[in-house]
């Protein structure tokens, strides 16, 4: 039971940290670039893609290292329902403008069958720097994730949040996994993902810190030993995000549908909410070591929502869809002051009818197509967009001055690639 784990807290003993976080969402999400036909990836650089994106999206669209990649991200929202209205747009007006380019776009966090020797890179310093920096690693890093922002303004909460939501990230990863293949192989794993990301450094879960001042001790360390130059480059599961106020999940595969994505954004915005509610009365959840939670991690890197994951509490395994349920339970009394009990109420239909890494296996299974597969992933992303985006272009917001330099820098380098 999860709430074996509870125990006595001192952690808001400080008038700074009393004062309740915001709680907003914010979502990321990175799609593959697709050719119709072939069903294989393609790169959108010598397109009109990105330059149209940020005409329409500004700074809330996005070129990523390979050139088969673009990332959205919405804006602060103040609710899961802006949320989902956010990604319904987002993704609305991605597979409008790769339409009108002659792509397809999908969700999924590996490519069934391409190749990553075979993509180009995009023509931007911060992806030269990264590469010469992690070699073959960042080359062959051809893969698609979603992050999720939990407002929480103080560092010090968000220090605290961060400790203990780590013990419930693996069950998360279970929910969302989708990286089943990978260079035209059935890997075995449900998140391939995963393992694919762990190359590289200061990846996968963090240790828990005592303190927000423990922690900038950490990233100073590093900083002056020429390890990073800056947080940003601390790639954990789970992180303080260097510039915003808020707390920023990394650990998902992204998933096919809408619907998904936001069941998910709005359970990790509850646990938050729960956590600090418990800590409101002087509560919180034991804080389990690194090395125990990471055997957790790998369950459902390997087995998604089908294999067991230890309950430490009980100190023994139980099937991952029984813990889910459990968390759910947990998070029940924060949801409908949040509002998000419709959303939150479909990872029980994502028990049911398994997550999108199943369903790709099943797909496969059925048809012995990787082609077949990439069209069922096509088909799952746009499922909930609309085809007429008009109503959707009265609710653009006016660039900022940042996002104007950026869409010029998009649009001189797309040029000097014709």
């Amino acid at each position: 039971m999860i709430a074996s784990g509870l125990e006595k807290s001192v952690v808001l003993d400080t008038p700074s940290s009393r004062i309740r976080p915001a709680f907003t969402l914010g979502i990321e999400e990175e799609y593959m670039m697709c050719d119709p036909i072939s069903h294989n990836l393609k790169s959108h650089i010598d397109l009109e893609l990105l330059s149209k994106g940020k005409l329409l999206l500004h700074e809330h669209i996005k070129p990523e290292m390979h050139g088969s990649m673009l990332e959205i991200g919405t804006k602060v929202c103040k609710n899961v329902k802006e949320a989902r209205f956010e990604l319904t747009k987002m993704r609305s007006i991605v597979n409008h403008l790769a339409n009108q380019n002659g792509l397809s776009f999908g969700a999924a966090s590996t490519h069934p069958f391409a190749q990553w020797q075979e993509q180009e890179i995009f023509p931007d310093e911060r992806y030269r720097l990264l590469i010469e920096d992690m070699q073959l690693l960042a080359r062959s890093l051809l893969i698609f994730g979603m992050h999720i922002h939990i407002g929480i303004e103080n560092r010090e909460t968000q220090i605290q949040i961060m400790n203990i939501i780590r013990y419930f990230l693996p069950h998360i990863l279970a929910i969302s996994t989708n990286s089943p293949f990978w260079a035209g192989m059935n890997t075995g794993l449900k998140s391939y993902r995963s393992k694919i990301f762990e190359q590289f450094p200061r990846t996968n879960l963090p240790d828990s810190f005592v303190s927000w001042k423990e922690y900038e001790s950490y990233v100073d360390l590093l900083v002056r030993t020429g390890s990073i130059d800056n947080a940003k480059k601390i790639w954990w599961d789970i992180r303080p995000h260097p510039i915003f106020p808020t707390l920023e999940i990394r650990i998902c595969d992204i998933p096919m549908r809408i619907e998904e994505t936001v069941a998910i954004a709005a359970l990790c915005q509850a646990i938050c909410v729960k956590l600090y509610s418990l800590f409101e009365k002087n509560l919180t959840f034991r804080n389990y070591r690194r090395s125990l939670l990471m055997e957790n991690k790998w369950r459902a890197v390997r087995y998604g929502l089908d294999g067991k994951m230890i309950d430490f509490g009980k100190e023994r395994e139980v099937p991952a869809r029984e813990l889910v349920r459990e968390l759910l339970d947990f998070v029940d009394d924060v949801v409908d002051d949040l509002g998000s009990r419709k959303e939150i109420e479909y990872i029980y239909q994502i028990l049911e009818m398994g997550t999108g890494a199943d369903r790709q296996l099943k797909v496969f299974k059925e048809t012995g197509s990787l082609e077949e597969v990439v069209k069922y992933i096509h088909k799952e992303s746009i499922m909930g967009t609309t085809v007429d985006i008009t109503p959707y272009l009265d609710d653009i917001s006016t660039p900022s001055e940042e996002s104007l330099k950026e869409k010029q820098s998009s649009l001189d380098a797309s040029k000097s690639i014709r």
